[in-house]
């Protein structure tokens, strides 16, 4: 009697385990059709689930850093070693160094936005030779090339550039390219739109574009010929700026890590156990070191960046 419970227990649970083993595989094969479907359905995202938690409060902290920028960084790390070292000298130091890693950044952006405009004056020089071989006129030529720089969501024709960031922007022409459109289309003054259009940082290449146009209208002379000799200067330009600054980047890269050997410093002298941003931030002589450290950390970033930027703009 005790042999056939035995027998009858260990049967209903090989039956329970295969039940559930069931269930399973079918759970199994409905999520995976629900994430075909999904995949299907919503160009391989989560339709309806939404991404993870984790993935979202990444989202989230990208788009917070992007809208404050990393110079608030500074303000941070000034908080963190205030709580650290109980004293409200790192926060002063970090709330004055905000406005100068902003002007970094600034200065850097800028950069990138110079670098897209010339990047952009040398195709529109390139796709404006293009269709003036093509048999087509100047003035009708510009205008093509310069709508082939717009996405299909600015009204353009769609071309080779799109309207999203880091794309170029109208040939370089920017708000002056209703301007410029306008003298092509009826005959006005396109060297002059070109020139006004020049004065924007990086958009310097469209006063070659304005003197071959003007060349060209006054005494016949070819205007795709011009444009490939200034196209080609141009390229040669950009990529001789692109070579120095390829070779003034272990410089830099020298003199950023140079001012930031004293940090390393600190966090060997905690790891041993010496404290020292109490030595720093409560005593005479720490606070002596730590305004002349400052001082020459100071004077040595601004000695190095002058001397790349010399070299940049020789």
């Amino acid at each position: 009697m005790v042999i056939g419970m035995g027998e009858m227990s260990v049967g209903s649970t090989g039956v329970a385990v295969g039940c559930l083993g069931m269930a399973v595989w079918l759970w199994g094969g409905r999520r995976s059709g629900a994430r075909r479907a999904q995949v299907l359905l919503a160009g391989g995202g989560p339709a309806g689930l939404g991404p993870p938690p984790w993935r979202r409060l990444a989202g989230e902290l990208r788009r917070v850093r992007g809208r404050l920028g990393f110079e608030w960084g500074a303000a941070v790390a000034g908080l963190a070693l205030a709580v650290l070292g109980a004293s409200v000298l790192p926060v002063v130091a970090g709330a004055a160094g905000v406005p100068l890693l902003r002007r970094v950044r600034l200065a850097r952006e800028e950069r990138r936005v110079r670098e897209r405009r010339a990047a952009a004056v040398i195709a529109l020089c390139a796709v404006v030779a293009g269709e003036v071989r093509a048999g087509r006129q100047p003035g009708e030529a510009l205008v093509r090339a310069v709508r082939d720089f717009e996405g299909p969501g600015d009204g353009g024709a769609g071309g080779s550039g799109g309207s999203g960031p880091g794309a170029p922007e109208s040939g370089g022409l920017g708000e002056t390219q209703a301007a410029v459109l306008a003298a092509a289309r009826f005959g006005g003054d396109v060297p002059g739109a070109l020139a006004a259009a020049a004065r924007r940082p990086g958009a310097e290449g469209l006063l070659g574009l304005a003197a071959c146009w003007r060349v060209a209208v006054d005494q016949g002379a070819g205007l795709a010929a011009g444009l490939d000799r200034l196209e080609g200067a141009l390229r040669a330009e950009r990529d001789q700026r692109a070579d120095l600054r390829a070779q003034l980047a272990g410089a830099r890269s020298t003199a950023w890590m140079l001012a930031a050997l004293p940090v390393l410093g600190l966090g060997l002298g905690t790891a041993l156990g010496a404290d020292p941003l109490h030595v720093l931030l409560h005593t005479g002589s720490g606070l002596g070191c730590l305004l002349v450290g400052g001082l020459l950390e100071g004077v040595g970033m601004w000695w190095a960046t002058r001397i790349v930027r010399g070299a940049e703009a020789a």
